[in-house]
């Protein structure tokens, strides 16, 4: 059977700079060319931080080094050509002192994998087993349109982005029994975590090019605790074991499951992957506080005592949110410590003094890429994947500065909207005589403007970024939000108006539950009142505007008359 070597055969797959196709590539290759680059190339979203994390920050890492300090890192992002000469005939070295340690089909340590890797029976599974997209097992639909029994061939790359995939992501529960495996009962192994991104909201910073990418996913490290990645480790064998990562690399090159591709040749000759076995891997027994690819938040200890404090948690990316909607867990500086209730990434923290120091432009076009896993039935199964990018201010990244306040205080605006849409179809309802929309089930209307808020927090984002220090433009920003911002939920509130049935007119009492309060009066001319009041509390520099506005039309032809309480809410 004839190797796959991945350092030169071309299964990576990158963007040019300024445009043009794909070009696919190995590792060596695209190292040497990471700033012609701007960025990889995927076929699922979730395997980009897999590949950056299991192959190409390790390597980069080891053979070139982490940075010692920050001005170190500084200097290496502002080599306008990549890598220098130096570090390409690092790599080059690198890559050869260990170029068969990246043989995907090694007979005796395939990447990432265990030869010989086997059941009692023999047996293996389809490659669907390693596909996240794919149904496979008690997971197959009664109705798909394929079963377990048809094949899913993948070519090589394929199967090596799905391969580190299955590190960083695999799904939970029962897996696979071994030979060689003494944890096997019955020919399995539970209790099996998730792969250790799927315990994550993973956060990966993006630059301008691909180089810039790896040096800003770079943290700050002292050489010592640095480790190193799997393929120095040592061929793995079937059995596994708890343990805690030993150092950043370690980490990042995580064997979560013992794996064996099982490879073929088609009729006309060309390597695929149709069969996989896949086993218990080792298990991460305390996530580092290192972790760089994730924001983290305080909850209240277990335990109470005088003594006790806050615990430090990774924070999991929300499902069906925005990036933009956790900015307030984005902007929260690492060093501010577990006083808050938020801690942004290292790496966000470090591009922030990367800024302050004078190695990045405040106007730098920073990108945050967010990934998510959301599992279902005992984390066995994948229900859906979370993926955004949203472009970040550096100067928002600063505690104290305007653009940090106004894109807090956007966020905020953002949610307070929502929130007061959803109180207006609860009375609306309840003036109607039926209950209000449970917070978790059906479509919420709130969900339904905070759509279409999103291209407007996107394009003050870009704004802010361009605006830099200047807070007349800030400020000029500011307003036109809110503007846009009030038009969007009054536009949403009239709709839920408008659909008002008549009953809605005379309203409804609705008594207190239990034997406290009074009964309260809903009507249509009240929900619509509460709302502009709503309105007008939350956009405060528009309602301010507005109000102006008005005062400068009274000056010039009398006031304006009072609107059809409840009718719609147009100014």
């Amino acid at each position: 059977m004839p190797g796959y070597n991945l350092v030169e055969e071309p299964w990576l797959t990158a963007r040019p700079v300024g445009g043009g196709p794909p070009v696919e590539l190995g590792v060596a290759e695209t190292l040497a060319r990471a700033h012609e680059f701007e960025g990889l190339v995927v076929e699922f979203s979730t395997q980009l931080p897999a590949v950056l994390r299991q192959v190409l920050l390790p390597v980069v890492a080891h053979a070139t080094g982490v940075p010692g300090t920050l001005r170190e890192k500084g200097d290496r992002l502002a080599q306008k050509d990549g890598f220098t000469q130096d570090e390409l005939d690092r790599l080059q070295a690198y890559l050869d002192e260990h170029r068969a340690k990246f043989d995907l089909f090694d007979p005796a340590a395939p990447f990432a994998q265990v030869a010989d890797l086997r059941t009692a029976k023999g047996e293996t599974k389809g490659s669907a087993a390693l596909v996240a997209t794919a149904a496979s097992g008690n997971n197959v639909p009664l109705f798909a349109s394929r079963s377990d029994a048809d094949p899913l061939d993948l070519t090589p790359a394929q199967a090596a982005h799905w391969l580190v995939h299955t590190h960083c992501w695999d799904t939970a529960a029962i897996k696979t029994g071994v030979v060689g495996d003494s944890e096997v009962k019955a020919g399995k192994t539970t209790g099996n975590p998730t792969g250790p991104l799927g315990q994550l909201g993973v956060i990966i910073p993006t630059g301008r090019t691909l180089y810039e990418t790896l040096l800003l996913n770079l943290p700050v490290t002292p050489a010592g605790v640095l480790g190193a990645p799997q393929w120095t480790r040592g061929p793995h064998g079937p059995a596994w074991t708890p343990r805690p990562a030993e150092g950043l690399l370690d980490l990042w090159t995580w064997q979560a499951r013992r794996i064996r591709l099982v490879p073929h040749q088609d009729e006309d000759g060309r390597l695929k992957v149709a069969r996989v076995v896949v086993s218990a891997g080792d298990r991460l027994t305390l996530l580092p506080l290192q972790e760089p690819h994730t924001a983290w938040t305080f909850t209240a200890p277990a335990k109470k005592s005088a003594s006790a404090v806050p615990e430090r948690r990774p924070r999991r990316h929300t499902q069906g949110k925005a990036a933009w909607r956790g900015l307030d867990a984005l902007l929260t500086p690492a060093r501010q410590g577990p006083d808050g209730v938020f801690e942004t990434s290292v790496l966000l923290d470090e591009a922030s003094a990367l800024r302050v120091l004078g190695k990045l432009d405040a106007d730098y076009p920073l990108q945050v890429e967010t990934f998510g896993m959301v599992y279902g039935t005992q984390s066995s199964v994948v229900e859906d994947v979370i993926h955004d990018v949203i472009p970040l201010p550096l100067l928002a990244l600063h505690q104290d500065s305007e653009a940090h306040e106004l894109l807090l205080d956007v966020a905020e605006q953002a949610e307070r909207l929502a929130k007061a849409v959803n109180n207006l179809s609860a009375d609306l309802r309840r003036a109607a005589g039926t209950d209000p929309i449970p917070w978790d089930k059906g479509q919420r209307p709130g969900d339904l403007l905070l759509h279409t808020l999103d291209p407007l927090v996107r394009r003050l984002l870009a704004g802010v970024r361009a605006a830099g220090t200047d807070d007349d433009i800030l400020e000029r920003g500011r307003l036109a939000w809110e503007e846009l911002a009030h038009h969007r939920a009054r536009s949403t509130a009239n709709e839920l108006l408008l659909a008002a049935p008549a009953t809605t007119f005379e309203g409804r009492t609705v008594s207190p539950a239990g034997k406290s309060g009074k009964p309260k009066t809903y009507t249509l001319g009240t929900a619509g009142a509460n709302f502009r009041n709503q309105l007008h509390e939350i956009l405060p520099r528009y309602a301010d505007a507005l109000r102006e506005a008005a005062a400068a039309r009274a000056a010039e032809t009398g006031p304006d008359p009072d609107p059809a309480p409840g009718a719609d809410l147009d100014d």
